[in-house]
């Protein structure tokens, strides 16, 4: 059969062979086992549910077998056996361009090259996943294929409940992942949901198909990395940033580092992902000795070097020998997915990463009282290097949530706010997002990297035509981006698709996508699909990292999020999802997001107009609500060159006298 027809067949009406597992994948850790033996008949039951009744004798043993080896039922003798990857538009069959376009942003997410677990459906962070199991993978695809462009297709959890009545106007695709009642939103929710077939861990882009492989972190780090220098008053070059974790997208780490200048060491368990980073050019060198480590590192500072090393093994330890060894850290971080700390997210010091795997499913209790007693040597190490002077800034992964939680000594004298902020805090909260700057990205469908050096010329020459008319306030941020697409191609970012990311704000956003448009429609470059980070201006509340500068009180309520996905989806995206659960962890945000399709015509135009004033506006009001006074500066920007855009703007009050009366 052609890759036409296999999609089109979705679930095959006769079994295919039963597949070998892989062992050369990277494949997701055991999930613990927690379902009781009724549980475990029901998720049975619902797995089932997707194919005829004939096949139950054969594969009920099958996926009792996953279920208790794995701890999931992941269809794996239905994983396809066409190669993953982005394909031309072209090369998809269907009666939608629009759907052709979320097939291509699916099987990116799923390309080898990209995803973290590929057979396990997971893309990024150990449990961001687009769908649960095979069967809903071969039946989305059958769907899109199918679709018209008066039809929409809603998805539960990875899960196509159908294709509904709609019109034109309305998104092709509505995703929902983890959208389970606020009570259900423990980690252990999770696990059991999951277990059972009924829910999933989408991520942030994960499962809303807008994952890029790790060029869209890299952007951001690189920007977070440079500023933290700047708030420093250092230089990059010849100094140090200390972090951990190259898996999806803390991969992007050591390559940011590059970008910025510095010295960087990143600390990795898991040797299949360290050598990933390393063949493909992420990471410059390997090193698994500490003592050796050191000495690098002291003959990179000697020497100005900018260079990025992995350190096979485990962060503490990194943290403790460049104490002893006084060694001095410049910037510190830590993107280890500690949204996920007990089931593959983050892993204890002195046990190998073997035992740790074996340890996680068969004694959860024990894992997670090792992982506990690692955090606490973690924020104590670290806590003898900011004493000396060290800048450690959470990057949002929930490192200090889960730290406080372990009993570490990362509280201010409060008692109630951490020791160190998050980078959104110091860094891209007053300075980009409160301006409306967020990570704008962009998909070539042909395919074709020609298109893709086209598009970033155009979007280059863009923002130098914006920056000369742009208030002082922004000219860094303009500055920033228009030096980061410049070196894009030399860079090598591209990682699956032909995309690009960079950071922009909706006039940035708006007429960039204007001018691909209108490129399209001359036939200079291909279809175009537009997108973004969730991490952004107006997608995610998140009171640990995208709102944790909000200050009014606000910063737990999820209104901003719902409030996007809700306009975009009526403003003209192609689809549109939202999501319980992110980099921070399952229960701590709430995360939305589009996808919109450009193909030259005048309706596309319209639509990203419309669409893409909102998405960024939305977050600047919400900020500028808050007294964020670089989002209040923005907002007023934004109505001058918008006579329909009307913002309630907060009074200030003087702090003297609420102080006199409190």
């Amino acid at each position: 059969m052609t890759f036409k027809e296999q999609v089109q067949q979705g679930i095959p009406a006769i079994l295919p062979n039963k597949i070998t597992y892989d062992l050369s994948i990277n494949h997701a850790p055991k999930r613990k086992d927690i379902l009781s033996a009724d549980e475990k008949k029901l998720a049975l039951r619902n797995a089932l549910r997707y194919f005829d009744k004939k096949h139950h004798e054969v594969l009920l043993p099958e996926f009792t077998e996953e279920l208790e080896k794995y701890g999931r039922i992941y269809m794996y003798r239905f994983r396809p056996d066409y190669k993953m990857f982005a394909r031309d538009i072209n090369e998809y069959p269907g009666k939608s361009e629009q759907a052709k376009s979320i097939m291509l942003m699916i099987q990116n997410n799923l390309d080898y090259a990209v995803a973290q677990h590929p057979h396990e459906l997971i893309t990024y962070g150990g449990n961001g996943a687009v769908f649960q199991n095979w069967a809903q993978y071969l039946l989305t695809m059958q769907y899109l294929s199918e679709m018209t462009n008066k039809q929409t297709l809603t998805m539960y959890s990875g899960h196509p409940m159908g294709l509904f009545p709609s019109n034109k106007n309305a998104p092709r695709v509505v995703v929902t992942n983890g959208m389970v009642i606020p009570n259900y939103s423990k980690p252990d929710d999770w696990e059991k949901m999951n277990a059972l077939g009924v829910s999933q861990y989408g991520q942030m882009t994960a499962g809303s198909y807008m994952y890029i492989g790790p060029q869209g972190i890299v952007h951001g780090t690189t920007i977070t990395v440079l500023n933290g220098f700047r708030k420093i008053k250092k230089e990059p070059k010849g100094n140090l940033f200390v972090t951990s974790g190259l898996g999806g997208m803390s991969g992007a780490q050591p390559k940011a580092g590059n970008i910025a200048g510095c010295i960087t060491v990143c600390s990795e368990v898991n040797p299949k992902i360290t050598q990933l980073r390393l063949d493909q050019g992420w990471i410059d060198e390997k090193i698994t000795d500490l003592d050796k480590l050191a000495a690098r590192v002291k003959l990179a500072k000697e020497h100005k070097e900018t260079v990025s090393i992995a350190y096979l093994g485990n962060i503490v330890d990194v943290w403790e020998k460049f104490d002893t060894e006084n060694i001095f850290i410049d910037l510190g971080s830590d993107q280890t997915s500690l949204h996920n700390p007990w089931a593959g997210g983050y892993y204890p010091a002195d046990i190998s990463f073997e035992e740790s795997n074996i340890m996680m499913a068969e004694n959860p209790e024990l894992f997670k009282e090792k992982v506990q007693k690692t955090l606490r040597r973690h924020a104590s190490a670290i806590n003898k290097h900011t004493a000396k002077g060290t800048y450690f800034f959470d990057y949002g992964n929930a490192f200090l949530l889960e730290a406080s939680r372990a009993g570490a000594d990362i509280m201010s004298e409060n008692k109630i706010d951490f020791k160190y902020n998050s980078y959104v805090q110091d860094i891209m909260g007053p300075m980009c997002f409160d301006y409306g700057f967020g990570p704008f990205r962009w998909v070539c469908a042909s395919g074709n990297p020609e298109d893709l050096a086209k598009t970033d010329k155009i979007a280059c020459e863009v923002l130098e035509k914006i920056k000369k008319h742009s208030p002082k306030e922004i000219q860094q941020q303009m500055t920033d981006n228009i030096q980061w697409i410049k070196g894009a191609q030399e860079n090598k970012l591209v990682v699956g698709s032909q995309a690009r990311i960079l950071y922009a704000d909706a006039e940035g956003r708006m007429k960039i996508a204007k001018a691909f448009n209108k490129a399209i429609k001359k036939g200079e470059i291909g279809l175009v699909v537009l997108g973004r980070d969730h991490h952004d201006v107006s997608g995610t509340d998140s009171p640990y990292r995208e709102t944790s500068n909000i200050y009014d009180g606000s910063k737990f309520t999820a209104d901003m999020a719902i409030q996007n996905v809700i306009g975009d989806s009526f403003r003209g995206a192609t689809w549109v999802s939202i999501h319980n659960g992110g980099g921070v962890g399952w229960g701590e945000v709430i995360n939305g997001g589009f996808g919109m399709l450009l193909d030259g015509s005048k309706a596309a135009s319209k639509r990203l107009e419309s669409m893409l004033f909102w998405d960024v506006n939305n977050g600047i009001s919400r900020r500028s609500w808050a007294r964020n006074k670089e989002a209040m500066f923005a907002i007023k920007r934004a109505m001058k060159a918008e006579k329909n855009l009307q913002v309630t703007l907060p009074n200030l009050v003087d702090d003297a006298l609420i102080n006199s009366i409190i």
